[in-house]
């Protein structure tokens, strides 16, 4: 199950999923449109003739039969995508009910492939659609490819843009494509050149054969070819996580539109196989078809739908790979990269991906080679999503089903056997081929865990004290809280060891009775403090070093031995002191050689509560990485807040919150069970967090400093500065080091986007 945390709104906390989200945005007619047309749309054009090629007439009963079997699996997809209404379809459900292992890893790359090559086989039937407006492409060789590369760039911009596009764009299409498919059937059925019984069974009888386990195999191997033309229920549960009232959406949408295929789909074999006697083989027997009783206006309108039909499987199809790529990069399985999101909250590197990966397959080319790998692949994923139902159902018992399976165990039972059936029957080098990704996966998921044991064991096995916890040696009787904080810090991180460094002028450190009162006085500072880090069993020594003033002695030390992760100053009391640690950090944060911290201290007894303004910037995760090493080092709770304005509306409020797990996702890979996420509403965003910190009552503030250069007098910015001057609690300001020419480009960067 998904951890939880705890998410105020309006004051009232409540209980939130912990992990990066998408965006509800799909109504019921846009779900229902993804599964019917998404899955209509290119198979009924290009596959009915190469089933009346693999059993002539008895294809009729191979597309009904497929469709009643069918529900038996739609049915336990309505529970399991009502009880999970997550992303990720069939990996969700082998996930919660076998763990995070290869079997949950193997059925989610699976399905992701299976998916890029429907969309792949999509674009190829549009390709053939087009080619009734224009035969020199099937002509050829590259004619068909090129064609369907630009269909699925297409859909690659439309998805990038956002999911709501897609979906209203699947609505338009998907309705013109059941008009199209209701004047091709009435006309068929009624027009005299159309279907008649004759035609359909020249010879009286379904099959050629006399032999009942002859035609039994004949019917399995044509639900095999056909069986990606029944998975629109899959697709839906894989973007469940984007539906609207999941509970209630979800069901009807995989039953609607399951129910509308098998009808159409049988309807329109009919009709073209009593039309003509000549379409096995065909890639456009539809289209062969309607011309014999409408004739070109009908084959233009067909054609017209073909081309419509295969753009919207190649929509749904692309948006189910996406989701599937973009759940296994979100549980870590697949690169970290996939799982980002842009603003319209789409997974844009995943869908950069898929839509590579499928033009490159659809240069392939052929039909019925790539209908049954994706019809193997996606019965490899119903079948472990059938038998993880039953498992589910022992596990968690009593876990809310908003839709319970009728005849359970019988129903899964059922759905599994009919996937094991019509595996055995599919062609056999799509097979191999689905065996060959599959041990490429398993493969690959070995090695990943091998190169992340042997990363941990190396890490172990370093040295303590390869990177250093520098503390510049101020006032000693100001240093007691930073040093203490230093040697936390220093604890948490196991590498590092706690370093305070003196630095003093040049001519002073030539002087022999002055080095020598600098070497008992720097002895005295470290047997003051040393017991901070014998506390927590942190390495410690002093060292003196000279420069011309403290920031450049500091900067030539970082030069001359750059291993250093964290300056940690204090902040002074006097006035004058303050403006010269100002300069000091001026010079310091402008070299771009380490990360730099500041504590304004107020007092630090013990830390167990840490809030975590959260901005979104660069040093805004350097605060969300220290505060989590800090807080597994105490076991303490983080708070990771973001202050929202009051005006916002509930949409853009829940923008901002997916926005604010984003963030820490993406800086932590997962959200720990120690941690809150909430966000508050506020006009003054500096006001809010004081406020929340003297309510809740935290022992620390973590806070990332402002994006920018400094100004006087303001070295961390004005929203920091209020925060550390309005709180009673003690701030640490962090601020990441940048090269000075990231930092210029950011600046220029962000120029240009102000003056657009």
């Amino acid at each position: 199950m998904a951890l939880e945390s705890d998410l105020c709104i309006e004051g009232t906390w409540v209980k939130m999923a912990q992990k990066r989200t998408l965006k509800r945005q799909l109504n019921l007619v846009q779900v229902v449109m993804l599964g019917t047309a998404g899955t209509l749309g290119s198979g009924v054009f290009i596959l009915t003739g190469h089933a009346a090629a693999v059993a002539g007439p008895a294809a009729i009963w191979a597309v009904i039969i497929a469709g009643i079997l069918s529900f038996s699996i739609a049915l336990n997809y309505c529970e399991l995508a009502t009880t999970y209404p997550e992303t990720g379809g069939a990996m969700t459900y082998v996930r919660e009910a076998w763990g995070k292992g290869i079997l949950s890893f193997l059925v989610g790359s699976m399905d992701c492939i299976s998916s890029t090559f429907y969309t792949a086989l999509s674009a190829v039937g549009f390709a053939y659609s087009v080619s009734v407006f224009v035969p020199a492409l099937a002509e050829s060789p590259f004619g068909i490819g090129v064609v369907a590369i630009g269909a699925i760039l297409l859909f690659v911009i439309l998805n990038v843009l956002g999911v709501t596009k897609v979906g209203n764009i699947q609505v338009v299409m998907g309705g013109s494509l059941l008009v199209a498919f209701a004047i091709y059937l009435i006309a068929g059925f009624t027009l005299p050149n159309g279907f008649s019984t004759a035609t359909l069974l020249p010879f009286g009888r379904w099959f050629a054969s006399d032999n009942p386990a002859t035609n039994f195999g004949v019917i399995l191997r044509t639900i095999a070819l056909i069986y990606a033309m029944y998975v629109g229920f899959e697709v839906i549960a894989d973007d469940a996580e984007e539906i609207k009232n999941p509970t209630k959406n979800i069901p009807l949408a995989i039953m609607i539109s399951l129910f509308l295929i098998v009808v159409v789909y049988a309807l329109v074999v009919t009709v073209a196989m009593g039309t003509s006697s000549t379409i096995a083989g065909s890639e456009t027997a539809i289209s062969d078809t309607i011309r014999i009783f409408l004739g070109t206006p009908g084959a233009t309108l067909i054609g017209m739908a073909g081309m419509v039909g295969a753009l919207t499987s190649i929509n749904s199809s692309m948006l189910s790979a996406t989701r599937e790529s973009f759940t296994l990069s979100r549980d870590g399985s697949w690169p970290a990269f996939l799982a980002r999101l842009n603003k319209a909250r789409v997974p844009y590197y995943a869908i950069l991906l898929i839509g590579g990966v499928s033009m490159f397959v659809a240069l392939i080319g052929a039909v019925d080679f790539l209908s049954y790998i994706t019809s193997g692949g996606y019965l490899f994923v119903l079948l472990l999503s059938n038998l993880s139902m039953i498992t589910l159902r022992k596990k968690y018992p009593y876990i809310h089903r908003p839709f319970k399976v009728p005849a359970f165990p019988l129903t899964p039972i059922i759905a599994s056997m009919v996937c094991l059936i019509v595996l055995r029957y599919s062609e056999v080098r799509a097979l191999i081929f689905m065996g060959g990704v599959l041990a490429t996966f398993s493969i690959y998921y070995f090695i990943k865990l091998g190169a992340e044991s042997w990363q941990a064991e190396h890490k172990r096995s370093q040295d303590p004290g390869r990177y250093r916890l520098v503390v510049p040696m101020q006032h000693a009787s100001g240093l007691d809280n930073v040093v203490r904080l230093g040697a936390r810090i220093a604890y948490a991180d196991n590498e590092m060891n706690l370093c305070l460094l003196q630095v003093v002028d040049r001519e002073v450190a030539e002087d022999d009775q002055a080095r020598e009162r600098l070497n008992r006085s720097r002895q005295y500072t470290l047997e003051k403090f040393i017991k901070y880090a014998v506390e927590r069993n942190v390495p410690m020594y002093s060292k003196t070093v000279s420069g011309s003033s403290t920031a450049a002695g500091i900067i030539d030390e970082i030069r001359s031995d750059n291993n250093v992760r964290l300056l940690l100053f204090n902040w002074p009391v006097s006035e004058e002191k303050q403006v010269e640690l100002g300069e000091n950090l001026d010079a310091i944060i402008r070299s771009g050689l380490t990360n730099v911290g500041v504590l304004f201290d107020r007092g630090i007894d013990r830390i167990e509560d840490i809030l975590v303004p959260v901005g979104g910037g660069l040093h805004c995760k350097l605060a969300i990485q220290l505060a989590e090493n800090l807080a597994q080092a105490d076991n303490a709770t983080i708070d990771f807040m973001r202050v929202v304005d009051v005006d916002l509306d509930d949409e853009i409020y829940e923008d901002q919150m997916a926005f604010l797990q984003e963030v820490v996702i993406t800086t932590l890979g997962n959200i720990p069970g120690n941690a809150n996420l909430h966000s508050i509403r506020g006009e003054d965003p500096a006001a809010s967090i004081v406020a929340e910190a003297q309510e809740r009552d935290y022992d620390l503030i973590i806070i990332g400093s402002f994006e920018g250069q400094a100004k006087p007098g303001l070295p961390f910015g004005e929203i920091v500065d209020k925060v550390v001057r309005g709180s009673n609690t003690s701030v640490l300001v962090l601020r990441q080091h940048e090269s000075p020419a990231a930092s210029w480009l950011k600046r220029q960067f962000r120029g240009t986007s102000r003056k657009s």
